[in-house]
């Protein structure tokens, strides 16, 4: 027995600690037995029939068919949807930590009976609360209070503490923001009680409100489709596939759990469950290899927040970015995927420089893999097998779509199953994977073909998924269910298959056990929501508050002061703003909480900047920091699910975490200043060209936080990596202090310079005036598309700005209510004795290619690179 397995048995409190972490955080951490856990499990499983029967067209079949009308529309099924969450949060996590486990006390059935009574009662009486829209009677009042209050309790035992005291403050801002104690900054008018929960849970604005729509709608589905995929073994196999293609390089588990870790993200909804799913098999590994607890937990920490941030899902927030931005969800994927590809592939090289530092190695391979040559052709195989996979989506399904119009679903279908009992059969000639110990010493790598032979047949369903979203071009709804029900054939059938391809009989066995994996896999997914549901319901709370009180435009001011008007201070407020807002807070809630406060900060203030930024480049901005949160001390929930399974101290496992993550806190800020990291409006050349100067430029960020390159780095050094690194990343910051970026043209020409743009063209200029609470000078830059030729007033009018010459001054009008202008220049004082006009108009200036600065950083590396090179005393890779 080895000294780590002997720790390991010494400290039985590991593995129980993340069952009941996992328990309290995911799905529950009430088991019960006999009826009552019946009726637990059974209320789960309908709950997961139900998503699946709204998103199906089986409704309006059954409603031709019978005459009862059986389809649910969007506010129907957000007001199901709350109540089975309101239920199960009462039923499956305890209210207390005394609270008993092993059974359901009366007031909790009470409490499941009341939440879901103030959900139904909007479903039954819709006709009447239609009908006196903005007049609540009695009984409205009292089913809204009720299910505020329930919801609040629900969120309290499915959540924690840090999500109640959110809510409650903007609750508390509604009602009492009148008040004379409260700041002058942040004082508004205040709401009566009737007409503050007719807001909150009468009407689509708050509670049942966007978030809690995407979750109905969209987000459900994908979070059962990751747990179907668990459930047929899919996390297993992910898991051990990365181990025997990684295993064999210095500090390989510490790289294989990033890479599993990463394919985790392509179904788990969170950082906490992809922690605990790959950690208890990594972890040990790593403390084995040679890193330390804290680092050991530390990586996986940095591992599985990332996986939050990676395409398609997201942590479940993809979704709700695509809502809040109007960027379709294919967009979005493109928008976010290389940001997460390089900080991957970024923390894969931070993994790889510890292990230099620490001198580590490998696991033993099967066999050696050959000279240089064979190892050089296997990597090229890889490569090409991806790309064939990824021509035959592409290509391949749209070509049955083309040769076989009206048969594209049967074609496609068709080729599903000729493609699946194909790999099931290859599958079923090599022995199932076995779940491995992680305490039992790994003597000799598994060879990665035996293991990857085994579960091809799982990529089957994120290959119908991603056909249903870029090639179909289907809603994200209807893809996640095709391939969910993709999912649900595969765990029916593949057992029993198996068994029939090897000869073995059994037939009716392995049917059974497909069916309880289908069974588990229902309820898991549905219990894996409970959280996600109640989350976005109470964020529900916090977007109400925010559309009721205008509150972001006080956040925006406040922000704004404090920054004293400088860019990079009010990103940097930003981000720590959304640091703190998104501790001890699930995906979806915290990506909820801090789009809606900080977010129109961010667009405000760049606007008076002169910083025109793409909405979704403003989300991902914060996004990004709020879920950094997950691994950030105090809270850092992800820091000590890792550390119970390291045995590490939390703190300072949070503290390493963040150390890695440092390369993912600088990519927001890089994308603000430079949106093509995001993929806008480049081409797909370009893109590759993005894709391999971004990737360079964050290893060497990389190696300069860390101290390390091909040697250990002087401090001088590390700032030479760091500025060639910035260089590479923003080349035009250099050029903005060469040759400036536009061109400015009197304002008095814009009626002229809007005639003469181009069709669909658009116009830049710089908008100035009295501000109408302080009567103090202030500017805003915006964009204006022109639409269709004409006369230049004409088409500013269209596009919601009057303007008229006066004095040889450009004069804007008030806007209308209602036109695109009309809330960004609300601020403005149309009515004061100094006008509101056009103080000029910019125009991109013709200036060298950036790319230009280029050369000295990489000289300047080169130079780096000779010095290093005489102090390497191991191989750099």
């Amino acid at each position: 027995m080895n000294n780590e397995t002997a720790d390991r048995q010494n400290s039985p409190r590991a593995a129980p600690d993340v069952d009941v972490m996992v328990a309290e955080v995911e799905t529950g951490a009430r088991h019960c037995a006999g009826v009552t856990g019946k009726i637990i499990l059974a209320l789960a499983f309908v709950w997961s029939c139900f998503q699946l029967y709204i998103a199906s067209s089986t409704p309006f079949f059954l409603t031709e068919l019978t005459g009862i009308n059986l389809v649910f529309n969007n506010q129907e099924a957000r007001q199901i949807h709350l109540a089975f969450a309101l239920v199960l949060a009462m039923l499956a996590y305890p209210l207390l930590k005394s609270s008993p486990r092993d059974r359901v006390p009366f007031y909790d059935w009470v409490l499941a009976f009341a939440g879901a009574s103030a959900c139904l009662y909007l479903l039954y009486f819709k006709e009447d609360i239609a009908g006196r829209a903005g007049l609540p009677t009695t009984a409205d009042l009292v089913f809204s209070s009720l299910g505020m209050v329930t919801l609040a309790i629900a969120v309290f035992r499915a959540l924690g503490l840090p999500l109640v005291i959110v809510a409650s403050v903007f609750v508390f801002y509604v009602f009492f923001g009148h008040l004379s104690f409260m700041p002058d900054a942040l004082m508004w008018k205040g709401a009566s009680y009737s007409k503050a929960l007719w807001h909150y849970w009468m009407q689509t604005e708050g509670v049942f409100g966007v978030a809690l729509g995407v979750s109905a709608s969209m987000i459900f589905l994908f979070v059962l489709f990751g747990s179907l995929l668990e459930k047929a073994g899919a996390g297993s196999y992910f898991i051990k596939l990365a181990f025997a293609l990684l295993g064999h390089l210095r500090g390989g588990p510490a790289k294989a759990a990033v890479v599993a870790s990463a394919l985790s993200g392509l179904y788990s909804g969170s950082s906490i469950a992809n922690v605990v799913t790959t950690g208890t098999f990594t972890i040990p590994l790593m403390k084995r290899t040679g890193f330390t607890a804290e680092k050991a937990g530390a990586v996986e920490v940095a591992s599985s927040t990332n996986g939050q941030l990676t395409p398609p899902v997201m942590g479940a927030a993809a979704f709700l970015i695509s809502e809040f931005t109007g960027v379709s969800y294919p967009e979005l994927i493109k928008h976010a995927f290389l940001p997460a590809v390089i900080s991957y592939i970024a923390l894969v090289y931070i993994v790889h420089l510890e292990a230099l530092k620490l001198g580590l190695k490998g696991l033993d391979r099967p066999s050696p893999m050959g000279t240089l040559a064979s190892r050089l052709a296997n990597v090229l195989f890889g490569f090409l097998f991806v790309a064939v996979i990824a021509i035959v989506v592409y290509y391949g399904l749209g070509w049955i779509k083309v040769v076989l119009p009206g048969m594209g679903f049967w074609g496609a279908t068709l080729l599903f199953l000729a493609g699946y009992l194909a790999l099931l059969s290859a599958a079923a000639r090599h022995p199932d994977l076995e779940p491995d110990d992680p305490n039992t010493p790994i003597d000799v790598l598994p060879r990665p073909w035996d293991v990857a032979i085994t579960g091809f047949h799982f990529i089957l369903p994120i290959v119908i998924l991603i056909w249903c979203i870029l090639i179909e071009r289907l809603s994200p709804t209807l893809s996640a269910y095709w391939a969910t029900m993709a999912m649900i054939f595969i765990v029916l059938t593949q057992r029993p298959l198996k068994q029939f391809m090897r000869g073995q009989g059994a037939f009716a066995a392995g049917f059974r056990q497909g069916w309880g994996d289908f069974v588990e896999g229902m309820i898991a997914g549905a219990r894996n929501m409970i959280g996600i549901g109640v989350a976005t319901g109470a964020a529900g709370v916090i977007v109400g508050t925010v559309s009721l009180t205008g509150l972001h435009q006080v956040v925006g001011e406040f922000v704004e002061f404090l920054s004293g008007g400088s860019l990079m201070a009010m990103l940097l407020l930003v981000a720590v703003m959304s640091l703190l807002l998104g501790m001890g807070l699930p995906t979806t809630a915290n990506y909820i909480v801090v789009s809606s406060l900080m977010a129109p900060v961010i667009v405000s203030v760049g606007e008076g900047s002169g910083l025109l930024l793409p909405l979704v480049a403003v989300h991902l901005f914060v996004f990004y920091f709020g879920i950094l949160a997950d691994d950030t001390p105090p809270v850092g929930l992800a820091a000590f699910a890792a550390a119970a399974i390291s045995g590490g101290d939390p703190i300072r496992t949070g503290i390493q975490g963040f150390a890695y993550d440092i390369r993912t806190a600088l990519l927001p800020f890089l994308f603000v200043f430079n949106t093509e990291l995001l993929l806008i409006d480049v081409t797909p050349l370009k893109a590759v060209f993005i894709f391999c100067v971004a990737v360079v430029a964050m290893l060497l960020f990389a190696a300069a936080t860390q101290g390390y390159f091909l040697a250990r780095s002087r401090i001088w050094e590390s700032l030479a990596l760091l500025l060639v690194a910035f260089t590479l990343f923003r080349p035009g910051f250099w050029l903005d202090y060469l040759e400036p970026p536009f061109v400015d043209h009197p304002g008095a020409q814009i009626l002229q310079m809007a005639r003469d743009a181009p069709a669909d063209g658009d116009i830049r200029f710089v908008i100035e005036g009295p501000d109408f609470n302080t009567g103090k000078t202030d500017t805003l830059t915006v964009r204006v598309g022109l639409g269709a030729p004409g006369d230049g007033a004409e088409r500013l009018k269209r596009a919601g700005l009057v303007v008229s010459e006066a004095d040889g001054k450009a004069l804007l009008e008030e806007p209308f209510p209602g036109t695109p202008f009309f809330q960004k220049l609300s601020g403005y004082d149309f009515y004061g004795d100094t006008p509101v006009e056009v103080a000029k108009i910019e125009t991109e200036a013709e200036r060298m290619p950036k790319e230009i600065f280029y050369i000295p950083a990489l000289a300047l590396l080169g130079f780096v690179v000779m010095l290093q090179r005489r102090r390497q005393t191991v191989p750099a890779f």
